[in-house]
Protein backbone atom coordinates (compact mmCIF):
# COMPACT_ATOMS: atom_id res chain seq x y z
CA UNK A 1 0.00 0.00 0.00
CA UNK A 2 1.32 3.43 -0.92
CA UNK A 3 -0.36 5.32 1.90
CA UNK A 4 0.82 8.65 0.48
CA UNK A 5 0.28 8.48 -3.26
CA UNK A 6 2.75 10.54 -5.26
CA UNK A 7 0.87 11.63 -8.37
CA UNK A 8 3.03 12.18 -11.48
CA UNK A 9 2.03 14.92 -13.92
CA UNK A 10 3.59 13.78 -17.20
CA UNK A 11 1.54 16.08 -19.44
CA UNK A 12 0.60 19.24 -17.56
CA UNK A 13 2.34 20.21 -14.36
CA UNK A 14 -0.21 19.98 -11.54
CA UNK A 15 -3.09 18.43 -13.55
CA UNK A 16 -3.72 14.70 -14.01
CA UNK A 17 -6.82 13.23 -15.70
CA UNK A 18 -7.39 9.48 -16.03
CA UNK A 19 -9.92 6.65 -15.84
CA UNK A 20 -9.61 3.95 -13.22
CA UNK A 21 -11.41 0.70 -12.41
CA UNK A 22 -11.17 -0.50 -8.81
CA UNK A 23 -12.23 -3.47 -6.76
CA UNK A 24 -10.86 -1.93 -3.59
CA UNK A 25 -8.37 0.79 -2.68
CA UNK A 26 -6.79 0.89 0.73
CA UNK A 27 -6.97 4.05 2.87
CA UNK A 28 -4.59 6.55 1.29
CA UNK A 29 -4.02 10.22 0.68
CA UNK A 30 -2.24 12.46 -1.77
CA UNK A 31 -1.30 16.11 -2.01
CA UNK A 32 -3.76 16.94 -4.80
CA UNK A 33 -7.42 17.90 -4.88
CA UNK A 34 -9.33 14.98 -6.36
CA UNK A 35 -12.60 14.89 -8.27
CA UNK A 36 -14.14 11.43 -8.78
CA UNK A 37 -16.95 10.91 -11.34
CA UNK A 38 -18.48 7.41 -11.33
CA UNK A 39 -19.00 5.94 -14.82
CA UNK A 40 -20.10 2.34 -14.24
CA UNK A 41 -21.43 0.40 -11.23
CA UNK A 42 -21.28 1.87 -7.73
CA UNK A 43 -18.45 3.15 -5.57
CA UNK A 44 -18.43 3.58 -1.81
CA UNK A 45 -16.07 6.25 -0.51
CA UNK A 46 -15.21 6.44 3.16
CA UNK A 47 -13.43 9.59 4.25
CA UNK A 48 -13.01 11.05 7.72
CA UNK A 49 -16.36 10.69 9.48
CA UNK A 50 -18.42 10.41 6.30
CA UNK A 51 -19.18 7.60 3.89
CA UNK A 52 -21.30 7.63 0.76
CA UNK A 53 -22.22 5.22 -2.01
CA UNK A 54 -22.10 6.85 -5.44
CA UNK A 55 -23.89 5.61 -8.53
CA UNK A 56 -23.17 6.37 -12.20
CA UNK A 57 -23.04 10.11 -12.82
CA UNK A 58 -22.37 11.04 -9.18
CA UNK A 59 -19.29 12.87 -7.88
CA UNK A 60 -17.03 13.19 -4.88
CA UNK A 61 -14.53 16.02 -4.36
CA UNK A 62 -11.69 15.46 -1.90
CA UNK A 63 -9.20 17.88 -0.39
CA UNK A 64 -5.42 17.40 -0.33
CA UNK A 65 -4.12 15.02 2.35
CA UNK A 66 -7.63 13.75 3.06
CA UNK A 67 -7.53 10.05 3.93
CA UNK A 68 -10.06 8.07 1.90
CA UNK A 69 -10.88 4.44 1.16
CA UNK A 70 -12.65 3.05 -1.92
CA UNK A 71 -14.97 0.02 -2.06
CA UNK A 72 -17.07 -1.55 -4.78
CA UNK A 73 -19.88 -4.09 -4.51
CA UNK A 74 -20.01 -7.31 -6.55
CA UNK A 75 -18.68 -5.66 -9.70
CA UNK A 76 -15.67 -3.44 -10.22
CA UNK A 77 -16.39 0.28 -10.45
CA UNK A 78 -15.02 2.53 -13.18
CA UNK A 79 -14.65 6.27 -12.64
CA UNK A 80 -13.04 9.36 -14.09
CA UNK A 81 -10.52 11.04 -11.82
CA UNK A 82 -9.26 14.63 -12.04
CA UNK A 83 -6.36 15.46 -9.71
CA UNK A 84 -5.24 19.07 -9.36
CA UNK A 85 -2.30 20.31 -7.34
CA UNK A 86 -3.12 23.22 -4.99
CA UNK A 87 -0.19 25.05 -6.59
CA UNK A 88 -2.19 25.39 -9.82
CA UNK A 89 -5.00 27.23 -8.03
CA UNK A 90 -2.94 29.10 -5.44
CA UNK A 91 -1.49 31.27 -8.19
CA UNK A 92 -4.89 32.92 -8.44
CA UNK A 93 -6.47 32.06 -5.07
CA UNK A 94 -3.79 31.83 -2.37
CA UNK A 95 -6.22 30.51 0.29
CA UNK A 96 -7.19 27.55 -1.89
CA UNK A 97 -5.11 24.99 0.01
CA UNK A 98 -6.75 26.05 3.29
CA UNK A 99 -10.32 25.85 1.94
CA UNK A 100 -12.37 22.80 2.91
CA UNK A 101 -15.70 21.52 1.64
CA UNK A 102 -18.26 20.89 4.37
CA UNK A 103 -19.71 18.04 2.28
CA UNK A 104 -17.49 16.30 -0.30
CA UNK A 105 -20.46 15.11 -2.38
CA UNK A 106 -21.70 17.93 -4.67
CA UNK A 107 -24.73 16.13 -6.08
CA UNK A 108 -26.82 16.91 -3.03
CA UNK A 109 -26.00 20.60 -2.75
CA UNK A 110 -25.59 21.89 -6.31
CA UNK A 111 -28.57 23.05 -8.39
CA UNK A 112 -29.25 20.73 -11.32
CA UNK A 113 -28.34 23.34 -13.94
CA UNK A 114 -25.04 24.15 -12.22
CA UNK A 115 -24.17 20.45 -11.89
CA UNK A 116 -25.00 19.86 -15.56
CA UNK A 117 -22.75 22.76 -16.59
CA UNK A 118 -19.95 21.43 -14.38
CA UNK A 119 -20.19 17.99 -15.95
CA UNK A 120 -19.89 19.51 -19.42
CA UNK A 121 -16.79 21.45 -18.34
CA UNK A 122 -15.17 18.29 -16.95
CA UNK A 123 -15.96 16.45 -20.19
CA UNK A 124 -14.28 19.27 -22.12
CA UNK A 125 -11.28 19.12 -19.78
CA UNK A 126 -10.95 15.34 -20.10
CA UNK A 127 -11.33 15.37 -23.87
CA UNK A 128 -8.71 18.11 -24.29
CA UNK A 129 -6.31 16.32 -21.93
CA UNK A 130 -6.69 13.00 -23.75
CA UNK A 131 -6.75 14.27 -27.35
CA UNK A 132 -3.75 16.60 -26.88
CA UNK A 133 -4.52 18.94 -29.73
CA UNK A 134 -2.42 22.11 -30.16
CA UNK A 135 -2.70 24.46 -27.16
CA UNK A 136 -4.72 21.91 -25.19
CA UNK A 137 -2.77 22.87 -22.07
CA UNK A 138 -4.47 26.27 -22.02
CA UNK A 139 -7.89 24.67 -22.42
CA UNK A 140 -7.21 22.29 -19.52
CA UNK A 141 -5.95 25.03 -17.22
CA UNK A 142 -8.94 27.23 -18.03
CA UNK A 143 -11.49 24.47 -17.45
CA UNK A 144 -9.83 23.49 -14.15
CA UNK A 145 -10.14 27.06 -12.88
CA UNK A 146 -13.78 27.30 -13.98
CA UNK A 147 -14.68 23.94 -12.41
CA UNK A 148 -13.01 24.76 -9.10
CA UNK A 149 -14.54 28.24 -9.08
CA UNK A 150 -18.01 26.68 -9.37
CA UNK A 151 -17.27 24.04 -6.72
CA UNK A 152 -15.88 26.54 -4.24
CA UNK A 153 -18.53 29.19 -4.82
CA UNK A 154 -21.57 26.90 -5.00
CA UNK A 155 -20.78 24.33 -2.31
CA UNK A 156 -20.64 25.00 1.45
CA UNK A 157 -17.00 25.60 2.45
CA UNK A 158 -14.92 26.93 5.30
CA UNK A 159 -11.34 28.19 5.48
CA UNK A 160 -8.97 26.94 8.15
CA UNK A 161 -6.35 29.17 9.73
CA UNK A 162 -2.63 28.77 9.15
CA UNK A 163 -2.35 27.18 12.60
CA UNK A 164 -5.18 24.74 11.85
CA UNK A 165 -3.55 23.88 8.52
CA UNK A 166 -0.29 23.18 10.36
CA UNK A 167 -2.10 20.86 12.78
CA UNK A 168 -3.79 19.09 9.86
CA UNK A 169 -0.38 18.54 8.26
CA UNK A 170 0.87 16.95 11.49
CA UNK A 171 -2.19 14.67 11.62
CA UNK A 172 -1.66 13.70 7.98
CA UNK A 173 1.96 12.81 8.69
CA UNK A 174 0.88 10.68 11.65
CA UNK A 175 -1.79 9.01 9.49
CA UNK A 176 0.90 8.12 6.95
CA UNK A 177 2.99 6.54 9.70
CA UNK A 178 -0.04 4.64 11.01
CA UNK A 179 -0.86 3.16 7.60
CA UNK A 180 2.77 2.27 7.04
CA UNK A 181 2.94 0.63 10.47
CA UNK A 182 -0.02 -1.64 9.64
CA UNK A 183 1.34 -2.34 6.16
CA UNK A 184 4.67 -3.49 7.55
CA UNK A 185 3.30 -5.54 10.47
CA UNK A 186 -0.15 -6.97 9.67
CA UNK A 187 1.25 -10.44 8.94
CA UNK A 188 2.28 -10.84 12.57
CA UNK A 189 0.88 -9.84 15.94
CA UNK A 190 0.27 -6.11 15.85
CA UNK A 191 -0.82 -3.85 18.71
CA UNK A 192 -1.96 -0.26 18.81
CA UNK A 193 0.03 0.21 22.01
CA UNK A 194 3.27 -0.34 20.06
CA UNK A 195 2.42 2.42 17.61
CA UNK A 196 1.23 4.72 20.40
CA UNK A 197 4.50 4.21 22.23
CA UNK A 198 6.49 5.04 19.09
CA UNK A 199 4.39 8.21 18.70
CA UNK A 200 4.87 9.18 22.33
CA UNK A 201 1.20 9.26 23.30
CA UNK A 202 -1.33 7.17 25.22
CA UNK A 203 -3.30 4.27 23.78
CA UNK A 204 -6.58 6.12 24.44
CA UNK A 205 -5.39 9.16 22.52
CA UNK A 206 -4.20 6.99 19.63
CA UNK A 207 -7.45 5.03 19.61
CA UNK A 208 -9.36 8.29 19.22
CA UNK A 209 -6.99 9.34 16.43
CA UNK A 210 -7.55 6.08 14.53
CA UNK A 211 -11.33 6.39 14.78
CA UNK A 212 -11.19 9.98 13.60
CA UNK A 213 -8.85 9.19 10.71
CA UNK A 214 -10.15 5.84 9.46
CA UNK A 215 -13.72 5.86 10.77
CA UNK A 216 -13.10 2.46 12.37
CA UNK A 217 -11.12 0.96 15.23
CA UNK A 218 -7.50 -0.11 14.89
CA UNK A 219 -8.36 -3.81 15.14
CA UNK A 220 -11.17 -3.43 12.61
CA UNK A 221 -8.74 -1.85 10.16
CA UNK A 222 -6.10 -4.54 10.71
CA UNK A 223 -8.73 -7.25 10.23
CA UNK A 224 -9.84 -5.54 7.02
CA UNK A 225 -6.27 -5.44 5.71
CA UNK A 226 -5.84 -9.14 6.46
CA UNK A 227 -9.19 -9.99 4.87
CA UNK A 228 -8.37 -8.06 1.69
CA UNK A 229 -5.00 -9.78 1.51
CA UNK A 230 -6.68 -13.20 1.82
CA UNK A 231 -9.13 -12.34 -0.96
CA UNK A 232 -6.31 -11.22 -3.22
CA UNK A 233 -4.38 -14.42 -2.63
CA UNK A 234 -7.39 -16.54 -3.55
CA UNK A 235 -8.10 -14.36 -6.59
CA UNK A 236 -4.52 -15.09 -7.67
CA UNK A 237 -5.06 -18.84 -7.39
CA UNK A 238 -4.10 -19.83 -3.84
CA UNK A 239 -6.31 -22.79 -2.86
CA UNK A 240 -4.81 -24.11 0.41
CA UNK A 241 -6.78 -22.21 3.04
CA UNK A 242 -4.28 -22.83 5.82
CA UNK A 243 -1.58 -21.19 3.67
CA UNK A 244 -3.86 -18.24 2.91
CA UNK A 245 -4.71 -17.88 6.59
CA UNK A 246 -1.05 -17.70 7.64
CA UNK A 247 0.13 -15.55 4.73
CA UNK A 248 -2.57 -12.94 5.33
CA UNK A 249 -1.74 -12.62 9.03
CA UNK A 250 -4.61 -14.41 10.78
CA UNK A 251 -3.33 -16.07 13.93
CA UNK A 252 -6.28 -18.43 14.26
CA UNK A 253 -8.32 -20.25 11.61
CA UNK A 254 -11.52 -19.48 13.51
CA UNK A 255 -10.90 -15.74 13.14
CA UNK A 256 -10.04 -16.29 9.49
CA UNK A 257 -13.40 -17.99 8.92
CA UNK A 258 -15.23 -15.41 11.03
CA UNK A 259 -13.84 -12.57 8.91
CA UNK A 260 -15.32 -14.09 5.74
CA UNK A 261 -18.66 -14.91 7.34
CA UNK A 262 -19.03 -11.37 8.70
CA UNK A 263 -18.10 -9.64 5.45
CA UNK A 264 -19.39 -11.98 2.76
CA UNK A 265 -21.66 -14.46 4.51
CA UNK A 266 -19.58 -17.42 3.30
CA UNK A 267 -16.61 -19.45 4.52
CA UNK A 268 -13.16 -18.95 2.95
CA UNK A 269 -13.57 -22.31 1.21
CA UNK A 270 -16.90 -21.23 -0.33
CA UNK A 271 -15.38 -17.94 -1.48
CA UNK A 272 -12.42 -19.74 -3.03
CA UNK A 273 -14.70 -22.11 -4.97
CA UNK A 274 -16.78 -19.31 -6.42
CA UNK A 275 -13.84 -17.13 -7.44
CA UNK A 276 -13.90 -17.14 -11.23
CA UNK A 277 -12.19 -13.86 -12.03
CA UNK A 278 -8.43 -14.10 -12.52
CA UNK A 279 -6.46 -10.90 -12.17
CA UNK A 280 -7.35 -8.80 -15.21
CA UNK A 281 -4.83 -7.85 -17.85
CA UNK A 282 -3.64 -4.37 -17.05
CA UNK A 283 -4.59 -4.61 -13.38
CA UNK A 284 -2.11 -3.09 -11.00
CA UNK A 285 -1.96 -3.44 -7.27
CA UNK A 286 -0.29 -0.60 -5.37
CA UNK A 287 -0.21 -2.85 -2.31
CA UNK A 288 -1.23 -6.29 -1.10
CA UNK A 289 -4.78 -5.13 -0.40
CA UNK A 290 -5.74 -3.05 -3.44
CA UNK A 291 -6.67 -3.87 -7.02
CA UNK A 292 -7.20 -1.33 -9.75
CA UNK A 293 -6.77 -0.88 -13.47
CA UNK A 294 -5.72 2.16 -15.48
CA UNK A 295 -6.40 2.74 -19.19
CA UNK A 296 -4.57 3.79 -22.32
CA UNK A 297 -5.40 7.09 -24.00
CA UNK A 298 -7.46 5.32 -26.68
CA UNK A 299 -9.40 3.28 -24.12
CA UNK A 300 -9.96 6.42 -22.03
CA UNK A 301 -11.47 8.30 -24.99
CA UNK A 302 -13.93 5.44 -25.51
CA UNK A 303 -14.88 5.53 -21.82
CA UNK A 304 -15.33 9.29 -22.05
CA UNK A 305 -18.21 8.73 -24.46
CA UNK A 306 -20.10 6.94 -21.68
CA UNK A 307 -20.20 10.05 -19.47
Amino acid sequence: MREMEIVPHPQIEGIHVFFNTVDYRTPHMHHEFELVWVVEETLRIRSDASARTLGPGEWAVLCPDQVHELFCADKSCTFLCVQVSPHVLERFFPACARTRWDDPFPGGCLPDDVFAELKERVRTLARAYLERRPYYELCCAGQVCLVWHALLSQMPTHTVSAEEASQEAKRSARAQRLLRFVEENYKRRIRLSDFARAEGCSVNHMSFFVHRTLNQSFQQYVASVRFRCACRLMDEGWTRMTDVCVESGFSDYRYFTKAFRERLGVTPEEYCRRVNRPVRDGAVSPGPNSAERFYSREESLRLLEKL
